[in-house]
């Protein structure tokens, strides 16, 4: 009786280290799990972050005083070189994401793909920014220099892309944006065909 035991005994201790391992190896495994999962949610976040300075940036050129006069240069104060403009992400004070302006066309500027004058006779008069479009009274047909019924604006369409990049995270995202924008008459034929 004493033999059975002994061999009993052994047996509970193979078994016992057996599932030791298999507890073991199952920790290991979810650990590696849960470390991957992390590591993919980080990288999601940091596109992210990427994603909106790039955005961010596209809303800065569309708002810019320079965009359609000079959309080589859309921001007053570059961070890296033209068209290019810098932002702190996670608030620590440094500039975290870099972000190019520019369109699929052009490597250096948003590119102004289609301008169409706008006639006096499509203006609304009682939207203030139409009303800052419209010209005085022409003149009458037949007369030398006579109007062509054009206003001050123009309606344009523009291709810009945003490209962000974090130095640090190597996160990067592009943001591609066709953006239709009242422009004056005379920005139009410096900056559209």
């Amino acid at each position: 009786m004493m033999r059975a035991r002994r061999r009993q005994a052994g047996a509970t201790l193979v078994i016992g280290m057996i599932m030791l391992m298999l507890m073991t190896l199952l920790a290991v495994t979810s650990f590696g799990l849960g470390r991957g999962e992390m590591q993919i949610i980080s990288n999601m976040q940091w596109r992210n972050d990427a994603q909106s300075a790039a955005q961010r940036a596209v809303e800065e050129v569309i708002s810019s005083p320079n965009f359609a006069s000079n959309p080589a240069a859309v921001f007053t104060a570059p961070c890296s070189g033209a068209n290019t403009v810098c932002y702190d992400t996670n608030g620590d004070a440094v500039a975290d994401v870099t972000v190019t302006v520019k369109s699929r066309s052009d490597p250096a500027k948003p590119t102004c793909l289609t301008a169409k004058i706008v006639k006096n006779s499509a203006l609304n008069l009682s939207i203030p920014n139409d009303l800052g479009c419209a010209t005085g009274a022409p003149q009458a047909f037949g007369v030398a220099g006579a109007a062509t019924g054009n206003s001050l604006c123009a309606d344009s369409i523009w291709d810009i892309q945003a490209e962000a990049f974090d130095a640090v995270t190597q996160a990067r995202a592009t943001i591609t944006q066709g953006v239709a924008v009242r422009v004056s008459s005379d920005n139009v034929a410096a900056s559209c065909p």
